[in-house]
C-alpha cells in the first residue's frame, strides 16, 4: 500500500527545487552588462555598492542567524534529552553552515567558534519544543531566501544550499516527531 501524503523524500526534493528557482533567478539579476538598463543593470547613476562589504555583511548576518540556531538546538536537547540523540545530526549541519559562513569569502576575517548567542526560553513539553525549533529553522530559511537577492552569485548558492537544508530540518522535526 502506497504512502500518502508529503514523504520525506518529496520534502527534500521540493526544497531542492525551490533552492534551485531561487538561485537561479538572484544569478539572473547579473546578466545586464555593466552601465546598461535591465534587472542587474541597476541604473546609469546608481552608487555602486563594494561587493566585498556586502558579502561580508550577508555572510555575518547569515552566520550569526545559523549561530542563534544552534544555540536553540542545544536548549531543546538539554531540556529533552529523549530527543537530543535525533537532533544531533541537523545540530551538526547547523555547526558547519555557520563556520562556513564565517570563514569563507571576500573580507572574511572571524574564525570559527566563540561564544553562542542566548538561546530562547523552551517549551516543556517536547512537541512544542519541537515546533518552535521547527518554526526557528523556517524563519531563518526565509531570511537566507530572501538574502538571496543582494548576495554575489557564489554566496547566493551558498545560502540557497543553507536555506534548503533549513528547510529539510523544519520538515524533519514536524514530521520525525509523527512516526
Amino acid at each position: 500500500m502506497r504512502r500518502t501524503g508529503t514523504t520525506r523524500r518529496r520534502a527534500l526534493g521540493a526544497s531542492g527545487a525551490a533552492a534551485v528557482a531561487l538561485l537561479t533567478g538572484a544569478c539572473a539579476e547579473d546578466a545586464a552588462p555593466h552601465g546598461g538598463e535591465g534587472p542587474g543593470a541597476g541604473g546609469r547613476n546608481a552608487p555602486k555598492a563594494d561587493p566585498a562589504r556586502i558579502e561580508t555583511a550577508l555572510r555575518t548576518r547569515a552566520a550569526q542567524a545559523r549561530r542563534s540556531l544552534l544555540a536553540h538546538y542545544d536548549a531543546v536537547a538539554a531540556a529533552h534529552p529523549d530527543v537530543a540523540e535525533r537532533l544531533k545530526p541537523m545540530r551538526e549541519a547547523v555547526a558547519r553552515q555557520a563556520d562556513v559562513l564565517r570563514t569563507e569569502g571576500a573580507g572574511a576575517q572571524a574564525k570559527p567558534g566563540g561564544r553562542l548567542p542566548s538561546p530562547p526560553p523552551v517549551d516543556s513539553g517536547r512537541k512544542d519544543a519541537l515546533k518552535a525549533l521547527a518554526a526557528a529553522e523556517r524563519r531563518i530559511a526565509d531570511e537566507h531566501s530572501a538574502a538571496l537577492v543582494e548576495a554575489p552569485p557564489e554566496l547566493a548558492r551558498l545560502l540557497a544550499s543553507v536555506a534548503a537544508a533549513g528547510a529539510a530540518h523544519a520538515y524533519l522535526l514536524i514530521e520525525g516527531d509523527r512516526t
